[in-house]
């Protein structure tokens, strides 16, 4: 992968990591647009860029992280559920990967029902009770569960739990950027392992250089993608998204039906 390449993935990655898009089914389309072949190092990169846009999220939200001891119980109650079902059923998730039609079908269905989010759950925006308790935190992250699903998009899920919770739009969506800390850093820390150890992979110095670049741009790119996605969702809602969704997810299904030939991450 040359550096070039790496910056337009991690631009990618920056920028619908946060956003109720899926960051894998774009992914998906960039690297088969971009003719990278796909080897375990793209695999790799995919992951390992994650940190940069985790580090956004620090920077942005960084007093929350101090805020209070309660924070930490509702995220790791939030945590749980899609820790022990990546766990258990990785190498189905693997396999679900693999395949471009699940990524396209999921992200087409998902945006027809995120044209509908904003009118079911319209009264949120007027609950005085915004407050994350145990039992949202539950909801929240069995909502979470869905994401295992390429091409849902984490992000979606989290903040259409956080709607199902009663949360309105902004506070769904900030509890969800919280919830990625934890779920992003234990998968990519969980692959790194596997890809390294398990599978013996070793780096070379161009390699070190792609991923700590890929790191810089997604972070800078998430910083951006988190401001916007706040605002625009507040003033704007899911709808926009929803018919985003519909077009990408279509077009991924059509390039499947007319045999193109999409990269697999």
């Amino acid at each position: 992968m040359s550096y070039v390449e790496a910056i337009i993935l991690a631009i990618i990655e920056g920028l619908t990591e946060y956003l109720p898009v899926s960051s894998t089914g774009h992914l998906i389309i960039g690297t088969a647009l971009l003719g990278i072949e796909p080897n375990e190092f793209v695999k790799l990169f995919t992951i390992a860029v994650q940190p940069g846009a985790i580090l956004s999220v620090l920077v942005l939200y960084w007093k929350q992280f101090f805020k209070s001891f309660r924070f930490y119980i509702n995220l790791l109650i939030a945590f749980i559920p899609a820790a022990v079902f990546g766990f258990v059923f990785d190498d189905v998730i693997d396999s679900l990967l693999e395949s471009p039609l699940t990524v396209g079908i999921s992200l087409f269905v998902g945006g027809v029902l995120l044209l509908f989010v904003d009118r079911w759950f319209k009264e949120n925006e007027h609950n005085p009770n915004q407050e994350v308790t145990y039992k949202k935190s539950l909801t929240i992250g069995l909502f979470q569960v869905l994401s295992m699903i390429p091409g849902t998009s984490r992000s979606a899920a989290t903040i259409v739990g956080g709607l199902a919770a009663k949360l309105n739009r902004k506070n769904a969506a900030e509890f969800s950027f919280f919830l990625a800390v934890p779920t992003l850093l234990a998968a990519t820390g969980y692959k790194l392992l596997k890809y390294i150890l398990y599978d013996s992979m070793s780096l070379t110095s161009h390699d070190l250089g792609v991923l700590f670049l890929g790191n810089i741009v997604s972070f800078i790119v998430g910083l951006v993608a988190i401001k916007g996605f706040i605002t625009f969702l507040t003033r704007k809602g899911f709808v926009w998204f929803g018919w985003y969704r519909i077009v990408v997810g279509a077009v991924i299904i059509m390039l499947i039906l007319f045999n193109y030939n999409l990269a697999i991450l």
